[in-house]
């Protein structure tokens, strides 16, 4: 059973609330977040990245930064940026992408679930990565980016949303990429009820994406278990911010390969060791795949498709991904790429960048590129039921979630 509770959010004014939304801290180098709360001073990205705020010469994890991101917080919460609610509701949260939509319930999400693994993972984390993020949610005493979860479509949940979304939207804005964001309030008290034994009776959940926030938020709260040794699990600290989405409305996109070299090998030599492999048929224009098992490949200026013979399928629910089909017959013992984490031979393409993004790197600093089929949602669950792992790169989650938009203070 999953534990899934409103919360009583922090949430900007309705009136600047366009101009607080801001894309997850990750999406950002130092320079690019420098340049980006420049253009926006209102910018959330200026808490959640604030050594934007700073000299570079101040290291992006100096002790200071994450003050000042509290200082920051604090001062705009004072100013009216930001409001404090005393109720705890759950919150709708829209995002429209190309005419498609998908809703979610914005909750918290319990930290205990994720110990026991009812909250499912499907991919590692780095422990440097996550502790930037643990020390900035402990020093703010606040989770600023919610936890991208998925679940198992629930009438009754998809039922009280659509009643809600009969309502007034409590924001309605499009951002400057082109995606349209609603939020409303589930503040009826039979809803709530409705909604939060909904979630009692879901035997699982799963991280889409924000593995290293969820790792964070839910190490923080081991902390303040430690710091108050009496605690009920009743406090906040006990749970992080999620948005839950019901897997079928989710879209992954592909995520792309692109590779500085044949490792040595002609084209031709190449191509002849992935005969053995695959069919290969030459095609006149960039080649997206269709289905699963089949390849995109631009080399020297031509696009191929490559279809996958059957001695290297699997039924594993690693080994049958599309991304490790790849990986463990060509990337690995063809071109010698034995772990794509830390090899700087290869490089990886989000779907949103389109096929022509490989043309265009294959035609300055890569030689190879392979367009991939999209890994399913239903791919995600069979691997994180499994107990397993994702090859790294495996899923990209379009559109994101804005941070910002809902913040859960931990320390009441």
């Amino acid at each position: 059973m999953a534990v899934v509770k409103p919360f009583k959010c922090v949430r900007p004014n309705k009136e600047v609330v366009d101009k607080v939304a801001a894309l997850p801290y990750d999406v950002y180098n130092r320079k690019e977040a420098k340049q980006e709360t420049l253009r926006e001073p209102l910018s959330f990205l200026k808490i959640d990245r604030a050594e934007s705020q700073f000299d570079d010469s101040v290291d992006t994890y100096d002790p200071r930064v994450y003050v000042k991101a509290k200082e920051m917080f604090e001062e705009e919460v004072a100013k009216g940026i930001y409001e404090e609610i005393d109720e705890a509701y759950y919150y709708i949260y829209e995002l429209t992408m190309d005419g498609r939509s998908q809703t979610g319930i914005v909750a918290t999400a319990s930290i205990d679930d994720y110990l026991n693994n009812t909250i499912k993972k499907h991919e590692n984390t780095r422990a440097d990565k996550e502790l930037d993020r643990i020390n900035h949610v402990d020093v703010m005493s606040a989770q600023t980016g919610p936890i991208f979860l998925a679940y198992r479509e629930n009438k009754t949940i998809s039922e009280e949303i659509a009643k809600t979304k009969e309502n007034q939207a409590l924001y309605d804005f499009t951002s400057n990429d082109g995606i349209r964001h609603r939020v409303w309030v589930i503040d009826d008290k039979d809803s709530i009820k409705k909604i939060q034994e909904a979630f009692a009776n879901i035997r699982a959940l799963y991280i889409a994406d924000g593995h290293h926030r969820c790792a964070s938020a839910v190490k923080v709260g081991l902390k303040r278990r430690e710091a108050h040794p009496n605690y009920t699990g009743k406090e906040e600290f006990n749970y992080f911010l999620s948005v839950l989405f019901p897997d079928e409305e989710l879209m992954i996109m592909d995520y792309n390969r692109v590779v500085k070299d044949l490792n040595g090998l002609s084209s031709k030599e190449f191509l002849d060791k992935l005969s053995t492999l695959f069919d290969i048929e030459e095609e006149k224009h960039e080649y997206k795949p269709k289905r699963k098992a089949t390849f995109g490949m631009y080399l020297d200026k031509k696009w191929y498709k490559l279809t996958a013979k059957v001695n290297i399928l699997s039924n594993d629910p690693v080994d049958g991904l599309d991304v490790a089909i790849l990986q463990n017959n060509v990337l690995d013992p063809i071109l010698g790429i034995k772990d794509p984490k830390t090899d700087k031979r290869i490089d990886f393409v989000g779907g949103i960048r389109g096929l022509k993004e490989l043309e265009r790197r294959c035609n300055s600093d890569m030689k190879l590129a392979f367009s991939m089929f999209p890994t399913s949602i239903q791919e995600l669950f069979d691997v994180a039921d499994a107990k397993l792992l994702m090859p790294p790169k495996s899923t990209w989650f379009e559109p994101k979630l804005r941070s910002g938009l809902f913040i859960h203070r931990i320390e009441k």
